[in-house]
């Protein structure tokens, strides 16, 4: 019997703003645009699988 194991392969991200520096976390496959929650600026875009990143990547979690 073959026993499958499914690794996580998925990350969030926590960027600060190049704008106002504001920090947040932000997931590696947003479906979504993500802006700054403080000055509204776009940190990442989709980009049909991972997003694309406008920001400084500060550290990963998995």
């Amino acid at each position: 019997m073959v026993q499958l194991i499914r690794e996580n392969r998925s990350r969030f991200f926590k960027v600060k703003c190049p704008d106002c520096e504001n920090e947040q976390v932000i997931f590696e496959k947003a479906s979504t645009r993500v802006d700054c929650v403080v000055c509204g600026r776009v940190l990442a875009e989709p980009a049909g699988g991972k997003a694309r990143l406008q920001a400084e990547i500060l550290a990963t979690f998995e």
